[in-house]
């Protein structure tokens, strides 16, 4: 009885361990090579499950790209926290974005995706049409942030969604975008690049009546 026990336990923990070492294994087939060079076959191999085992976990290639993006999708919602408040000061808020985001680009496996997605998107523009459907409703919600306090008068965001891809895009300058062509990252303290990112779209977004404040 207790043996018998012992295998219901054993049974589901081999279960997970294989999905995620096929999940590990295709995310570095995909990235060294590209996800329409890298057949099923080499990816039970990589992972070191039977084909079977493989079959059972995932029907198709097609259904791993999917899983990977639904945990990338799950790092999103950290990168855009409950924290964007409509009443928290609009600093405070910002600063919880900027440093969610950076911790973020520094998850190999996060800007690996990313890397991925934009080498393979032109052969296969399945796969760019389904990370934009993840990424599309995280940057609604910063829209939708900045909409807010402008409706508010606390921010000036005539075009909020303009607004929203320049906070995200001086981040992305100088945290993720070197290492997505191979290079170093810019050596500077995140918290000296959240500080200027701030002041720089506050600069621009305060109104000037409050930018004294």
């Amino acid at each position: 009885m207790d043996s018998s026990s012992g295998a219901n336990e054993a049974g589901p923990k081999r279960h997970s361990g294989s999905r995620e070492a096929i999940i590990e294994a295709a995310g570095r087939l995909f990235l060294e090579r590209g996800f329409g060079s890298v057949s099923m076959d080499e990816l039970a191999k990589a992972s070191g499950v039977a084909r079977r085992t493989l079959y059972n976990q995932f029907e198709t290639k097609e259904d791993i790209f999917r899983e990977m993006l639904l945990r990338v999708s799950g790092k999103l919602e950290k990168a855009f926290p409950p924290g964007i408040e409509p009443h928290g000061d609009v600093e405070d808020v910002l600063r919880v974005i900027a440093r969610t985001i950076l911790e973020l680009h520094k998850q190999p496996e996060y800007c690996g995706f990313l890397r991925m997605v934009v080498a393979d998107s032109r052969q296969f523009p399945w796969i760019a049409e389904e990370f934009a459907a993840v990424m599309e409703p995280q940057t609604a919600r910063l829209v939708e942030y900045l909409a807010h306090q402008t409706a508010l008068d606390i921010l000036d965001c005539g075009k909020p969604v303009l607004a929203a891809h320049q906070f995200m895009g001086m981040l992305n300058e100088i945290s993720l975008w070197p290492w997505m062509i191979g290079r170093e990252s810019i050596p500077f303290e995140a918290e000296d690049v959240v500080d200027e990112t701030i002041r720089t779209f506050l600069q621009r977004y305060r109104p000037p009546q409050s930018k004294g404040h």
